[in-house]
């Protein structure tokens, strides 16, 4: 069974930084893809960034590029994704997903797995 839990979210001033983590266990094939999505109060589910598990391949939404790194620890089975300069309309619940294959990372109707998500909010 497969199973994503994120931790990390918080409460931060404009300006600050927050990790989240996305804990994966149950993923027994090697080329899969970790992405982290966010959705506001009455907003769609919006893609921030992805990283293949296998290779070195990050991607990110225009929005977050520069600001958000996505990494992963191998060993540790974990995604990381560390949010810098944080704004006000960063504030969503953070989700990590998961899916076979590395196309179309940014589409979250791909993603066969999901966490429950945590809470970031950035005040001004």
């Amino acid at each position: 069974q497969v199973q994503l839990v994120e931790r990390g979210g918080g409460l931060v001033q404009a300006g600050g930084a927050l990790r989240l983590s996305c804990a994966a266990s149950g993923l027994t094939a090697s080329d899969y893809a970790v992405g982290w999505f966010r959705q506001a109060p009455g907003k769609e589910r919006d893609f921030v960034a992805a990283t293949s598990w296998s290779r070195d391949y990050t991607y990110y939404a225009k929005s977050v590029k520069g600001r958000f790194t996505i990494s992963r620890d191998n060993a540790k089975n974990t995604v990381y994704l560390q949010l810098n300069s944080l704004k006000p309309e960063d504030t969503a619940v953070y989700y990590c997903a998961a899916k076979y294959g590395t196309t179309q990372l940014s589409l979250a109707n791909g993603y066969l797995y999901w966490g429950q998500g945590t809470q970031v909010t950035v005040s001004s």
